[in-house]
């Protein structure tokens, strides 16, 4: 088959499409023909070594977590799901890894929403997760308010509406040019960078309870002024952020969180209701891989990037 891989830590130019050998469903996995699979700031990070220290990878190694298609091979213990079927999911966290690609194989998985396109729902299951997972270490619930920081990206707009589901405020902050898109998220928008404090107060007078860190920009110092103490922030970007006292979130790797596989069947509910989307930022080919490496580091891309192959 033919899949995105890189044999060496590097900028996005290391990516290139190779054939290599189909993978195969384990116990309690599928595999899928790949329609849509998506690119995560995580995949950039790995691929540029950022974290080989507590992920080693065996190279060369195939990118991406989240993956959309129709189900072709079924491994031991699977029940619920045939193949032919239409399927959105996320691969096994330990490989970080593996969906880019035309055959991936998925760790955990949700049927299709007819609502969600191929690309959207290829996608979606990666930021669903962690979506899902920072909302409950941060006890996000009805009457909670939220603030993100950096909320148009794939994990800010899909964690604005996961966090509206269950009934909480969001506050997002993003540049002027995304208010409007925010907005039509639910939630409200406002700027970021200095004089956040001011803005949020006037906002909502009653502060805010809980904050997500999507940006990664150093800005914990300011984030952390804005609720009770650094264990009511939780951020996804910031290698720095036990520094300051804020949990990092990860989804594989030494100190890893549990991650919350839930959310995909849970999301998946409520794009057939009209009350989850995708907004997808850019498309892509396999073969165009470094360009949406690089789209992803520039942090402009709005909404998810994702990969045909």
């Amino acid at each position: 088959m033919r899949a995105v891989q890189f044999s060496a830590y590097g900028p996005a130019s290391v990516l290139a499409v190779a054939e290599v050998p189909p993978p195969h469903a384990g116990p309690g996995q599928v595999r899928v023909a790949v329609r849509a699979s998506g690119v995560n700031p995580a995949d950039t990070y790995v691929r540029a070594g950022r974290f080989q220290d507590w992920i080693p990878l065996r190279l060369p190694h195939v990118p991406g977590v989240d993956a959309a298609g129709v189900v072709d091979q079924i491994g031991d213990g699977v029940t619920g799901v045939r193949v032919g079927a239409e399927v959105f999911g996320i691969t096994d966290f330990a490989g970080m890894g593996g969906a880019n690609a035309e055959y991936a194989v998925l760790a955990a998985w949700a049927p299709k929403p007819a609502a969600l396109t191929w690309e959207q729902a290829g996608g979606a299951a990666g930021n669903i997760e962690t979506a899902t997972r920072v909302l409950d270490l941060l006890g996000v619930g009805d009457g909670a308010t939220l603030l993100i920081e950096g909320a148009a990206g794939g994990v800010g707009t899909t964690t604005i509406q996961l966090a509206v589901a269950r009934g909480a405020t969001v506050i997002g902050t993003a540049s002027a040019r995304n208010h409007a898109f925010l907005a039509s998220l639910g939630a409200v928008p406002t700027t970021y960078g200095p004089g956040l404090a001011e803005r949020v107060d006037a906002l909502v007078p009653g502060g805010v309870d809980v904050v997500l860190d999507c940006a990664g920009s150093g800005s914990l110092p300011d984030l952390i002024g804005l609720v009770a103490g650094p264990d009511r922030v939780v951020s996804i970007a910031d290698i720095d952020a036990p520094a300051h006292g804020v949990h990092l979130s990860r989804g594989s790797g030494p100190g890893a969180d549990t991650p919350a596989l839930d959310g995909i069947a849970i999301a998946g509910a409520l794009a057939e209701q009209g009350r989850f989307s995708v907004p997808v930022a850019a498309v892509f080919g396999l073969e165009e891989a470094a360009a949406a490496h690089e789209l992803s580091e520039s942090r402009h891309a709005r909404g998810k990037i994702v990969l045909r192959p």
